[in-house]
Formats: C-alpha cells, structure tokens, sequence
C-alpha cells in the first residue's frame, strides 16, 4: 500500500465508484465554502469602507512600480523553484530547475487568478508527478516545500513583530508559548516513532522521513532556509512597493510589522483569486496601528495587481501548454 492510499480510508479506498463520488462531492463543497467565505469577507470590506480604496489604489499604480514588481516577482519565483527542487530531490524525484521555475510560475499564475489560492500547487503537483510517473512523492514535495516557505515566513513574522510595534504584539507571549507546544509535541511524536500497521501510524512514519530527507539532509536545509528567507524578503519588498504606491508615507518600522500580518492572512484559503483574507487582515491592523482601514485596503489591492501582473509570464507558460498539447490529449 502506497503513502498516498494510506491516506484514505479503507471505505473509500475499496468502495469504488460511490467512494469517488463522496471524496468529489466532500471537495465540492470545500471549494464552495472557501469561495463564499471569500465573497462575504470582500462583501463585508466594501461595505464597511465602500469602494473608494479599491478603485483609489488601482489608479495610483505605475509603470515603473509594475516593472519592479514584475522583477521582484522574477526573483520569489525562482526562489520558490529551487526550493521545491531540493525538497523534490531530497524525497528521491527529478525536477530541473528550469522545469520547475515554469511549474512555479504557472502555478502562481493560478493562484493569483482562481478561487482558494492553492489550485496551482495542486496542479503542478499533479502534473509533475504524471511527468515522474510518481504522484505521491511529487504531492508531498509540494506539500513539504509549501510548509517549509510557510514556516519561515511565520519565524520571520515572530521576530518582526516581536521587535517592532504592532496590535498583535501584547499576545504574542501567548502565541509563542502555543506555537512552541505544538513544535515539542511534533517532535516528541517523532522521536516516539509510532508502530504497527495503522494508517495513522504509517503517515507519521512517511512525514517523518519525507521531513529528514527533504528538509533536514545536509544538502538541502541550508538551500531551502535561504531559499525561503530571499522569498519572504521578496515579498515584503513587494508589499512595501504597493505602499509607497499607493501613497503611504508611514514609517518601515510600522510598515513591515503590518505587512507581515496580511502575508500571514494570504495563508488562508478563503479568498476570491487572491483577494478576501489579505484586505480584510490590513483593513484591520491598519485601523488597529493608528493609521486607517481604507489606506490599509487600498495597499493590499495595489499588491494584489502588482502580484497578478508579476505572475503574467505563468500564463504565458500556460498558453503555451496548450499549444504544445492538443484538446483532448492527457
């Protein structure tokens, strides 16, 4: 039995057809809940601060502040690439960077344009691993490589916003002491090492090595830490180009604390082709810094067009995908 069906349970596993359906119709409406939330969280923005802010950052933008975006872009791409082919060789799957710089920009393109945020990385999940012949391993090497980009960025987010004033700053004692819980509980899981048959036991036993093979393994931690410090920096630099375009004339120090906020909130998969979770995060810890809801809106909308076009050359390697494959052809 594979990783991957280990997965499942037995009932669907050997239930068939009707199993597929029930894993489909449960993803369905996954997918709807995530899009509605996404609507009612912008319906609830646009009515708390109408639509002045959105349309206002939209004009503000620039060719220049686009230029740089596109380049910045550029750079988290490829950072985004190497570290998914360390953790993919790590885990024993071939993935060359060029490949897998077309991969990663495709998928942010996905990601910026479609509902949930995450469809790209399914996708290129799923055609490396038809690509490889090994599903599994390519899905986990997505799914390790997405963690590892996650877990920096919320390291680098306690740091910031332990230095610099921020609304977050009295709880993150409270925080800190939960996140460390939850980190000495992952490892005394680990250490204790689970045995006997069960599913349970046996995806801890496969997390567990895909962790030390593709994270922890002497060639490759320094990679993807590094990797994952340059992505996060890319992103900041982003998210800062969108506030000076946007006409924010507030101060780093209290700009990349709140900045780091609404990064944490773009982890949420409720969102309408990227935006709902992002806006609602900056509306809220703008108000809560002393400046305003509607500047706050206003700079994470210029950041979502500037993220959208730096993704554009994923929609070219898109289109020529499909150039290159006929309709109808797998």
């Amino acid at each position: 039995m594979t990783a991957v069906e280990c997965a499942y349970p037995r009932k669907i596993r050997e239930g068939g057809l009707d199993g597929q359906d029930d894993v489909a119709d449960s993803g369905r409406r996954w997918a709807w809940a995530r899009t509605l939330g996404g609507l009612g969280l912008l319906a609830l923005l646009l009515w708390l601060v109408g639509t002045g802010p959105f349309l206002a950052g939209l004009r503000l933008i620039t060719v220049p502040a686009l230029a740089a975006a596109l380049a910045i872009g550029g750079i988290t791409t490829v950072c985004g690439a190497w570290r998914w082919r360390l953790v993919a060789r790590g885990l024993g799957v071939r993935l060359p960077l060029p490949t897998a710089v077309a991969h990663c920009y495709r998928a942010v393109f996905l990601n910026a344009t479609l509902p949930g945020g995450i469809l790209g990385d399914v996708h290129r999940a799923v055609g490396h691993g038809r690509a490889v012949g090994d599903l599994g391993r390519s899905a986990r090497a997505v799914l390790w490589e997405r963690t590892a980009g996650q877990v920096v960025l919320a390291v680098v987010a306690m740091v910031v916003l332990a230095v610099f004033p921020s609304p977050v700053r009295p709880y993150l004692p409270v925080v800190t002491a939960t996140l460390a819980g939850v980190g000495l509980g992952a490892a005394l899981l680990a250490w204790m090492r689970p045995t006997g048959q069960s599913r349970w036991a046996r995806v801890v036993r496969v997390a567990i090595a895909d962790i030390r093979a593709g994270l922890l393994a002497r060639r490759t931690w320094l990679g993807v830490l590094l990797a994952s410090i340059l992505a996060v920096v890319g992103h900041l630099a982003t998210f800062v180009l969108a506030a000076r375009t946007a006409g924010s004339t507030a101060p780093l120090s209290l700009l990349l604390p709140l900045t780091l906020l609404a990064l944490l909130a773009m982890g949420i998969p409720a969102n309408i082709a990227g935006f709902g979770p992002r806006e609602g995060a900056a509306a809220w810890a703008f108000g809560a810094a002393g400046l305003s809801a509607a500047e706050g809106v206003a700079i994470a909308v210029v950041y979502g067009a500037l993220v959208l076009v730096a993704s554009l050359p994923g929609a070219a390697v898109l289109a020529a995908r499909r150039v290159r494959v006929p309709a109808g052809t797998v």
